[in-house]
């Protein structure tokens, strides 16, 4: 491993200890990259890929609160997602934050809509 990528590495490490730890029954959601261009090959405004990102109803979940889904009389058949899963939200659900140039968001255990294998093709209607 060449130095660049040792260093690479370690920038990536110190990015990931910055993420906040949700706390009580919140999950730490990414915003996926959104398409630089259309299906058909038109390349997206910078304007509307940001609208897109603030929009967007499937996130990432990073993290999870460690309350999250603990409450069985509301979640009576256990927790609606995981870590690692994508899930579908309303758009613009919880709280919005930039880390080192990526959306985040910090969203309540029940705001979980869906859960998807696959979000790409997923848009907000």
């Amino acid at each position: 491993m060449s130095s660049i990528d040792v260093e690479k590495t370690e920038e990536m490490a110190k990015k990931a200890t910055q993420l906040p730890d949700p706390k009580g029954y919140r999950l730490l959601c990414a915003v996926p990259h959104v398409e630089e261009e259309y299906e058909s090959g038109l390349i997206k405004a910078d304007e509307t890929k940001r609208v897109e990102e603030q929009t967007t109803v499937v996130l990432f979940v990073v993290k999870m609160g460690p309350d999250a889904y603990k409450d069985t009389s509301r979640f009576p058949n256990g927790p609606w997602c995981g870590v690692g899963d994508f899930v579908l939200t309303r758009p613009y659900s919880g709280t919005r934050v930039v880390i080192h140039g990526r959306e985040f968001r910090i969203i309540n255990d029940d705001s979980v809509e869906a859960v998807v294998d696959d979000p790409r093709g997923i848009r907000r209607a």
